[in-house]
């Protein structure tokens, strides 16, 4: 009895057994093909070589001449070949994408979702079914694929001359049904690692901005992270410009070279004119067909086409960023993943702006806080003027920068210059033509001017022959009037930043306060100055009026008293006694007139010189004063004046107050400068606000320009110094 009637059945035919085996076989083929595939994926194989392997375990499973995968781009508008096993013409390689317009099979295997065969493309229109005719290929079938629900793409076989097998497109079908988890994974995994990737070259990215690097760092790793990410032949990362330009900030190219950083150029057969007028993600497919500069230097770097999409920037579009294929046209989602990164990008290019913006903020700051200082420590106004354009030249880089003041007669004044431009200090120039120095004198307004075209005026014509090619000139307000203009220049045309009016109008807002202070101090000592000379005027005039007048009176009476007394006879002694007592008061009101009019004036400092005059002041000092004069010669009048006085006041101040019987003065004369200094070992705690004279000794002092420096602690004695300079007053004298 057999094993069939053991069961109550009898054995299948030999045909049915056979069928029967060739099926196992197909299964298990089948089975290991899916398993070689899943290898593939879970050994974290690229998705190109993922689709490699699917199209050629389908051939070699489904005894195929060829087989092709092929995806779906999002709209279903292009289909591109991902996959090629097998002989096929080189027009439907791995790479070349097709647009789904008219019928063939791929277009029928998309709209249906069904398994498709076509025996005969005469008739057919369409691109694909036209290619597909010029290369014999009439016989085509193919099995959609479906990823996660929907139609993700096709696999699909050919033949010129040979019959296609029967139902061969329903075991695609079945093929595809095993290989597209196979696919979903593999393309979740590419996703996976898509994201790793770009987190990855963010952070890379981000960290440059951490770091402080600057704008130009940070575009240039802009271009190459996303040319790797993307698998381009290059990038380039351009911004609109508020001329209507596009600029180009960065590049890369596989060669290493990108020439074209700093370049304008018109928007005309770019990709950044179809995202500028769209604000969507656009592609030049054939520079070729493209006329104008940018493509022209496209063409010279040997670029075919290329895809870009917006970088949007706080909600404005800031600028593109474009990957760049030299061979095949780029694959149709790569504006989909550029899109992605793009967004990723945009904080990283707006934290990098914010950075540069918040460094040109600290610059500008330092910038007024230097000048500042300046101000605070008594600089002339023209050492102010020197430092506000040194500042701006420093801060904008600006090869040609010159301060000017305009004068109530039409003229500006050149009050600082670099390298001598329109110069030098000190030179008057009409103000008259369209330079941008006359345009801010006629507006008040900041202007920009391009000296490459007809300017007209004597500064448009020395600017232009000092090289100029683009200036831009800003008012400078002081107090609320149209104090002057600060003027920027540069040898290049269009090299100066389009914002420049603004920064450099904020940084000349930030200096008026500075130059209004300067200016004010010059005032101030120049009338304090003016008020010293004329205290030393009165106190020389009331010195000689009492020498000429009443002293001279007095000591005439005192002569005549004596004379009168001589001629008393001997026998009036009583009245010859009392003679002898008004004379002796009379000589003692000419002596106190004769020191009260010493303090007014020093006597002899005029004809004899400071250091005759300090001997005589301290021979009648109350105190013990060691005198160390280490100078010889005469110096000008305001400063022996003022040193007198100060040696003067300091020795009055140590007799009254000090409790100390000696004193040292120093004087000597060092590298433009006459140093005094008052010393001694009292009981300190001297307070120039307590009406000790200091006060008024120090505005003497700072009105010629010398400083004072009092040190005085309880207890512990006081030191007095006093610098002067000397050459300015030498240079007036």
């Amino acid at each position: 009895m057999g094993y069939g009637d053991v069961m109550g059945t009898s054995a299948p035919p030999a045909d049915q057994r056979n069928d029967e085996s060739h099926e196992l076989r197909r299964l298990a083929e089948e089975q290991a093909a899916l398993r070689r595939v899943a290898t593939l994926v879970a050994s974290g194989a690229p998705a190109a070589e993922v689709f490699s392997a699917v199209a050629r375990e389908a051939a070699q499973v489904l005894r195929l001449t060829n087989a092709a995968v092929c995806r779906y781009d999002q709209d279903g508008s292009t289909m591109t070949v991902v996959a090629v096993y097998g002989e096929r013409p080189s027009a439907f390689g791995p790479g070349s994408c097709w647009p789904l317009d008219g019928p063939s099979m791929s277009a029928e295997v998309l709209r249906t979702g069904r398994p498709v065969r076509l025996e005969e493309y005469t008739g057919v229109s369409g691109s694909l079914a036209a290619a597909a005719r010029d290369h014999g290929y009439n016989r085509v079938a193919g099995a959609p694929i479906v990823v996660e629900g929907r139609v993700w793409g096709v696999i699909s076989t050919s033949s010129p001359e040979a019959p296609l097998p029967d139902h061969l497109e329903d075991r695609l079908a079945e093929f595809t049904e095993l290989v597209a988890t196979a696919i979903a994974n593999s393309e979740a995994h590419g996703q996976l690692e898509q994201l790793a990737g770009q987190q990855a070259a963010l952070r890379r990215v981000a960290t440059l901005v951490a770091a402080g690097a600057p704008p130009a760092e940070v575009f240039e790793a802009v271009s190459v992270e996303v040319a790797a990410l993307i698998g381009a032949d290059g990038s380039a990362l351009t911004r609109f410009e508020p001329d209507g330009t596009v600029s180009a900030v960065s590049g890369w190219t596989t060669e290493g070279g990108y020439n074209y950083v700093g370049e304008r150029y018109p928007l005309e057969g770019t990709v950044s004119a179809l995202i500028f007028e769209t604000g969507r993600p656009g592609r030049i497919a054939n520079y070729a067909e493209a006329t104008g500069e940018a493509p022209a230097a496209a063409r010279a770097m040997g670029w075919r086409s290329s895809v870009g999409v917006p970088i949007a920037v706080e909600g404005r579009v800031w600028g593109v960023l474009a990957v760049i294929s030299k061979g095949e046209p780029l694959f149709p989602d790569t504006e989909h993943r550029l899109t992605e990164f793009a967004e990723l990008f945009a904080t990283a290019i707006a934290n990098s702006e914010a950075h540069e913006q918040l460094a040109s903020l600290a610059h500008e700051q330092a910038a007024l806080r230097r000048v500042a200082t300046l101000v605070a420590e008594g600089a002339t106004p023209q050492n102010v003027f020197d430092a506000v354009r040194r500042e701006v030249q420093g801060m904008f880089n600006t090869p040609l920068d010159v301060l000017m003041r305009y004068n109530a007669d039409g003229t500006a004044t050149v009050l600082a210059t670099a390298g001598d431009y329109l110069g030098p200090v000190g030179r008057r120039w009409p103000v008259e033509g369209d330079s941008a120095i006359a345009l801010v004198r006629q507006t008040g307004r900041s202007a920009r001017v391009e000296y490459s075209g007809p300017r007209h005026g004597p500064i448009a014509t020395a600017a232009r022959a000092g090289g100029a090619r683009t200036a831009v000139g800003v008012p400078v307000v002081v107090d609320g009037v149209l104090w002057g203009v600060m003027a920027v220049g540069t040898l290049e045309p269009d090299a100066l930043p389009t914002d420049l009016e603004e920064r450099l109008t904020e940084f000349t807002e930030l200096l008026a306060t500075a130059i209004a202070n300067a200016e004010g101090r010059a005032e101030l000592d120049a009338s304090r100055a003016r008020i010293v000379a004329t205290a030393d005027a009165t106190r020389r005039r009331i010195e000689r009026d009492l020498h000429d007048g009443a002293q001279q009176q007095l000591v005439a009476l005192a002569l005549a008293l004596r004379a009168a007394q001589s001629m008393v006879p001997v026998e009036l002694d009583q009245h010859r006694d009392e003679l002898s007592r008004v004379l002796e008061g009379l000589t003692a009101v000419v002596d106190d007139l004769r020191e009260t009019a010493l303090g007014i004036h020093p006597a002899g400092l005029s004809e004899d010189g400071l250091t005759p005059a300090l001997k005589r002041l301290v021979a009648r000092s109350t105190l013990r004063v060691n005198l160390d004069v280490r100078t010889d010669g005469r110096f000008p009048e305001p400063v022996e004046v003022t040193a007198y006085y100060l040696v003067s006041e300091a020795l009055t101040n140590a007799a009254k107050y000090a409790e100390t019987p000696i004193v040292d003065v120093t004087v000597r004369a060092d590298d433009g400068e006459l140093h005094v200094e008052v010393r001694d070992a009292g009981r300190g705690g001297a307070n120039p606000a307590a009406g000790s004279g200091l006060l008024g000794l120090r505005d003497r002092v700072e009105a010629i320009g010398g400083t004072m420096r009092l040190i005085s602690p309880p207890a512990a004695g006081t030191t007095l110094s006093v610098v002067l300079p000397l050459r300015e007053h030498a240079a007036r004298a």
